[in-house]
């Protein structure tokens, strides 16, 4: 079972637990403008991503120009779309809209890389995305439930179209697999959402106090890290595989938000915790089964040519 845990895997579950990290700071920085957040942790990710990629002497700006801006423009555009459910909606209720993320990508996948999705993992699929809306149901209430009717529901529609633009993202990054170093696939993220987040700054700004620094610094170190971590994933793997391996990230927005937004949730929500796992589980074991058959039949197929 431990040699079915692949190093695309591993990237991402270790990017899971860093972007939920980051979601914990979004939430801390709530009374600060999206826009302003992103255009913080863009400095920081340009900085970063440059000196890094100076270091490795790879140059920083690539050679595939046209998916590079691809990535880079449907990830910036989603990054707001996320930001700005992140702070007008629950927690868990901004992350179980991002959640259709893996979906998309998957589905789009089938035509934008070439990858089909087997029928079984339309079952998992499924299970993980009907834990999803159990855990959305059963929870939060209260006083921080956030938005309500119908400006809930907007908020909630922008998170929707944001998940929509991370699953082009998504298969934009598996589209550079081979071609561009991942560091450089993270470059462009930045690069584009910078001046798309200063432009609304002129209009919205309000400067950071105290606490807030370290906030937007903690925020700026985690996506760093986890969009590292998530792009190597996504370039190492079959996009069906990985990709569910985001739901898992909803248990660390349950516990964040109940630990540190008093998020309370019904046990509706943990039924639907364990149908996520069933989901990520199965799907995770039964694409390990079908690459080792495929595998360890090509050699015969090739014999028999």
């Amino acid at each position: 079972m431990l040699n079915e845990v692949t190093p695309g895997i591993r990237l991402m579950l270790l990017s899971t637990l860093l972007f939920a990290g980051m979601n914990a700071c979004v939430k801390q920085l709530q009374h600060l403008p999206a826009l302003e957040i992103i255009f913080f942790r863009s400095i920081f990710s340009i900085v970063a991503s440059y000196v890094a990629l100076r270091r490795l002497g790879v140059a920083p700006f690539g050679n595939n120009y046209r998916l590079l801006i691809s990535r880079g423009s449907t990830g910036a555009l989603a990054l707001v779309c996320y930001f700005l459910a992140l702070h007008n909606l629950p927690l868990a209720t901004a992350v179980t809209a991002q959640y259709l993320a893996p979906i998309f990508t998957a589905v789009m996948g089938i035509w934008l890389v070439r990858e089909p999705v087997r029928h079984l993992q339309w079952v998992f699929f499924a299970l993980s995305f009907g834990g999803v809306v159990l855990v959305q149901q059963g929870g939060p209430v209260g006083p921080a439930a956030g938005a309500q009717g119908v400006a809930g529901l907007a908020f909630l529609g922008i998170g929707v179209f944001g998940a929509l633009l991370s699953g082009l993202s998504y298969n934009a990054i598996r589209r550079l697999r081979g071609r561009e170093h991942p560091l450089v696939i993270v470059f462009y993220f930045p690069l584009i959402s910078l001046p798309l987040a200063a432009v609304g700054c002129l209009f919205n700004w309000q400067l950071p106090q105290g606490s807030d620094w370290l906030w937007l610094l903690a925020c700026g170190v985690f996506t760093q890290g986890a969009q590292v971590a998530m792009t190597r994933a996504y370039q190492l793997e079959r996009l069906s595989r990985v990709a569910p391996l985001n739901y898992l990230g909803m248990f660390y927005a349950l516990g964040l938000g109940y630990v540190f937004f008093a998020e309370s949730f019904g046990p509706v929500a943990y039924a639907g915790m364990a149908l996520v796992l069933l989901g990520v589980g199965l799907n995770a074991w039964y694409t390990s089964r079908a690459d080792a058959r495929a595998a360890a039949l090509a050699p015969a197929e090739e014999v028999v040519a």
